[in-house]
């Protein structure tokens, strides 16, 4: 297949807009509340608003590979429908709703006809276990840019932070498979002044998935000829004794946060910018999705609606209908993840203790943290990286404010940025 090359879009943030601004053009009124003593119908009349240039959209669109007909309509209203009827509590309606969608919606179908089935998967499935999302995180990484944007970028943030240093420490706030580390050991070896003694801390869910971790990069380390030590904490990061992590004078921190929305990774977040705060590391770097998980029912439907619609559309550009890769990452990765944005958290994510709606904005305003922009050469090397991908030309990259952001055509749908911290550590969290 012809690769078709990769165009950097040159220009302000606002082409490539994150989900708070859909490029939708919606008319401009807010989400209703949705309280118990609203009327039905009144929602039911926000929704037909909403939806009225989603709609046309669809029938006007020329770059779509499916046809738009009164079925895709129809499927594309219930659920709308059916999100109504979650959100003033009315059970009953929305089972009937989900049946007629589970009859209309298919996970081999053509791109709408996957958004409904795993946007139904989102409103009524139960937890996948997370052994089962290992084969899918890899396919995954395999089929899109998404993971390899994430880990390269943070990589390059970390390269620059660890110069010249002897020893350093990474605090990896959610580890899985660790896919990223081989590469950052590759380059550290072949550094002029040596590789330094490298440990890992890594953050997870089940302590024999990190074990295995562990053991996985303690043998690509020894290959590269890199000193290297594990340590396994089987708990959310904002939850743990910030003591559990030992730090030795001397070291260069960096601390990884690669967000996604699978389960809650980290815990509260006060207590997350707390720990993170102690620790004082040379560099946070931070990958988010630009997805919020903010709002009433129907702000997280619409708005999770409009960013995985993108995600299913550039799959679909890359994968055919018929791949058993592209099932599994649906099946295993995506409907997870809408069903986690809107099944958990309801009235708690709202509050969200007062935090904005990206943990960028809240370093942002926190004075004791400062944006490191991300270099010029860090965005050239992404785009040939990005070139791998085919068709390169749904894929947009911007980076005039310090971050870098990965969309697909005009959707923000990935931000990485670095961030350090302008206060001393304090030696609670030393050792030796």
């Amino acid at each position: 297949m012809t690769n078709r090359g990769f165009e950097v879009v040159h220009a302000t943030l606002d082409m490539i807009q994150p989900h708070q601004e859909p490029i939708w053009e919606l008319p401009s009124f807010g989400l209703p509340s949705t309280s118990s003593d609203m009327e039905r119908n009144e929602l039911s009349e926000w929704v037909e608003q909403v939806t009225e240039p989603v709609i046309n959209e669809l029938r006007t669109e020329k770059s779509m590979v499916w046809p738009v007909g009164d079925k895709v309509l129809s499927l594309m209203m219930l659920l709308l429908d059916c999100a109504v009827a979650i959100s003033v509590d009315d059970l009953s309606e929305a089972h009937t709703m989900l049946l007629e969608i589970t009859q209309m919606a298919s996970p081999h179908a053509v791109s709408c006809g996957e958004r409904g089935y795993n946007s139904w998967l989102g409103l009524c499935s139960p937890l996948i276990d997370y052994e089962t999302v290992r084969g899918a995180l890899r396919a995954f990484d395999d089929a899109s840019p998404f993971i390899k944007f994430a880990c390269f970028t943070s990589n390059r943030a970390m390269l620059e932070a660890f110069r010249w240093h002897d020893r350093v420490h990474i605090i990896d706030l959610d580890i899985m498979q660790g896919l990223q580390w081989s590469a950052l050991f590759h380059t550290l070896a072949t550094r002029t002044e040596g590789p330094p003694f490298v440990t890992i801390t890594g953050l997870g869910r089940s302590m024999k998935l990190l074990v295995e971790t562990g053991n996985q990069l303690s043998n690509i380390a020894r290959q590269f000829g890199i000193p290297f030590d594990f340590h396994p904490i089987a708990k959310k990061f904002g939850e743990i004794d910030i003591e559990t992590i030992q730090l030795q004078r001397g070291e260069a921190v960096a601390i990884h946060w690669l967000q996604h929305s699978l389960y809650d990774a980290t815990g509260p977040n006060q207590n997350t910018l707390k720990h993170i705060e102690q620790l004082a590391p040379t560099v946070l770097t931070l990958v988010e999705q630009d997805l919020s998980h903010h709002g009433s029912f129907l702000d997280r439907f619409v708005n999770s609606l409009h960013y995985y619609s993108s995600i299913f559309d550039s799959f679909g550009s890359y994968l055919s209908a018929e791949d058993p890769n592209r099932h599994r990452i649906e099946h295993c990765l995506l409907y997870s993840e809408i069903k986690n944005v809107l099944a958990i958290g309801g009235p708690a994510r709202t509050r969200d203790d007062n935090f904005g709606h990206n943990w960028r904005s809240e370093l942002a305003r926190n004075l004791k943290f400062q944006l490191m922009p991300l270099s010029s050469n860090t965005m050239a090397e992404t785009e040939l990286m990005l070139n791998m991908f085919w068709p390169g030309y749904g894929y947009s990259l911007v980076g005039d404010d310090g971050t870098l952001r990965l969309g697909w055509k005009e959707t923000c749908l990935f931000t990485a940025s670095a961030w350090t911290i302008t206060t001393l550590r304090d030696g609670s969290g030393w050792s030796g």
